[in-house]
């Protein structure tokens, strides 16, 4: 299997530094500072490309168990929330929301939330994550 990777460069200090995080594929590169990752200013953060990780990786890992089961969905749309919290010592992930719709034809709804529990389960960075609660909310849009 492939290793993926990614890179960051900081520059400064934390609070008026700057920073460029870029894939490895080449395919996205973005600024980040300390106002976009604790405020709301402009430019991306460690904790957003967390969720572009989470959302995909749940989006793929639930259209499989959902083929699996004989259910291939006509899409899924995911979008993860991060929470990001001060704490004591410093600034942690609280808790990772996955806000899921799926085109699922032919499927109850017991079963449809069975298969998002186990993709939620299943998935790589759920995986990687699991020292953080995360949570699934899953609507069935057939």
């Amino acid at each position: 299997m492939p290793t993926r990777d990614a890179t960051a460069r900081w520059s400064g200090a934390l609070a008026d530094g700057e920073g460029e995080m870029s894939f490895g594929s080449g395919a996205w590169q973005g600024a980040y500072s300390f106002s976009s990752r604790f405020e709301e200013g402009s430019g991306t953060n460690p904790e957003e490309l967390i969720a572009a990780a989470h959302a995909g990786c749940f989006s793929m890992a639930f259209a499989g168990e959902l083929s699996d089961a004989g259910h291939v969905p006509a899409s899924v749309a995911t979008t993860a929330k991060v929470h990001l919290i001060k704490v004591d010592d410093g600034f942690a992930i609280s808790r990772i929301d996955l806000v899921t719709d799926a085109d699922v034809a032919g499927i109850d709804e017991e079963t449809f939330q069975s298969i998002a529990a186990a993709a939620k389960a299943g998935c790589p960075v759920s995986r990687a994550l699991a020292a953080v609660e995360i949570t699934v909310r899953a609507t069935l849009t057939r």
